[in-house]
């Protein structure tokens, strides 16, 4: 299938985005002073966005190269979660799966910004699990919308969402559909993902799963597929992406960013590319390689940045083919 073909099939496709849902705000402002009070810098501030991040990002991912982004995870009774969800509905994402929690603390990622360069973050978040209402509701949502998804994405960065009975029942019953699952998570739940479609840690957390501090990367990939009986793919920073799979095989994909202005984001953009292009009906190879070219374009952008399919038409020179 040509690469064309498989990124305008993009719009096609019913996406479902399961993990960690984040409020990402930016105060942007100037710094022409130091603080008379304190030997800290003084920024005065112009303006203040904010962008859902996390899971949010992914699903805005998705949302951005047109395909329907279903939205499932938790926020509290907050001013962070009325605006995660202002964000979403703004983007066009189906929020139908946020989940409000009495007295918990939505998690809010605060930066400030001066002449471009960031200078502070507050995190403000809880990693306390979700109530096991929350998760019943989550899993029968999931079991009356699996009909009509083509993909499901994983965006774990354990703040509580995922619970290993959530991960266990999504990836059983999207199997059962024939529905591939693709996991983005943090370390210590990769016991959660055994039997997933594709596993895609950076190369810190890979080493991590693998407790392979100073192997090579290859040791590294082929374990993890053996443990996890996964397809994986390790996304490398300026090194590009390697591809382990299950069949023993490893192929490196060298990267593809002209300028690195901002990683963060960057993963999530990766796995949202990835699963678009696997149900798309790309095969492997030409789904890692597409991904890579999104995730190469989005760090040359500010914040939590998405990309289109005419940007990724663009650097992979088939705007006319």
């Amino acid at each position: 299938m040509k690469l064309t073909k498989i990124l305008e099939e993009f719009p096609k496709r019913n996406i479902m985005i399961i993990g960690d849902v984040m409020l990402d705000k930016y105060t942007h402002g100037t710094v022409k002073r130091i603080s008379p009070e304190a030997p800290i810098q003084v920024a005065e501030v112009q303006k203040e966005t904010y962008t859902p991040g996390g899971a949010g990002n992914s699903a805005n991912n998705i949302a951005s190269l047109g395909a329907k982004a279903y939205i499932l995870g938790v926020i509290g009774d907050d001013y962070s979660g009325t605006q995660i969800k202002q964000e979403l509905k703004k983007r066009k994402i189906n929020i139908e799966g946020i989940i409000e929690e009495k007295n918990r603390q939505t998690t809010l990622k605060q930066r400030t910004i001066a002449q471009g360069q960031q200078l502070l973050r507050l995190d403000y978040e809880t990693q306390e699990e979700i109530q096991k209402e929350t998760e019943t509701k989550l899993i029968d949502y999931i079991t009356e919308k699996i009909h009509d998804i083509d993909g499901i994405i994983i965006s774990d960065y354990a703040k509580g969402l995922i619970t290993g009975n959530l991960a266990k029942k999504t990836i059983i019953l999207a199997s059962s559909y024939n529905v591939p699952v693709m996991i983005d998570t943090r370390p210590q739940h990769k016991i959660y993902y055994k039997y997933a479609t594709i596993i895609t840690p950076n190369e810190s957390e890979a080493r991590k799963m693998a407790k392979l501090d100073k192997a090579s990367i290859e040791k590294v990939g082929k374990k993890l597929v053996k443990k996890l009986n996964a397809t994986v793919l390790i996304t490398r920073g300026e090194k590009g992406m390697t591809l382990f799979r299950k069949n023993n095989s490893m192929k490196h994909f060298p990267t593809v960013a002209r300028e690195v202005y901002d990683v963060s984001g960057a993963g999530d953009t990766a796995t949202a590319v990835l699963t678009l292009s696997i149900t798309s009906g790309a095969k492997i190879e030409q789904a890692v390689q597409i991904a890579n070219t999104s995730a190469g374009i989005v760090v040359g952008k500010a914040g939590t940045a998405t990309t289109t399919i005419e940007e990724i038409k663009e650097v992979l020179n088939i705007k006319n083919k």
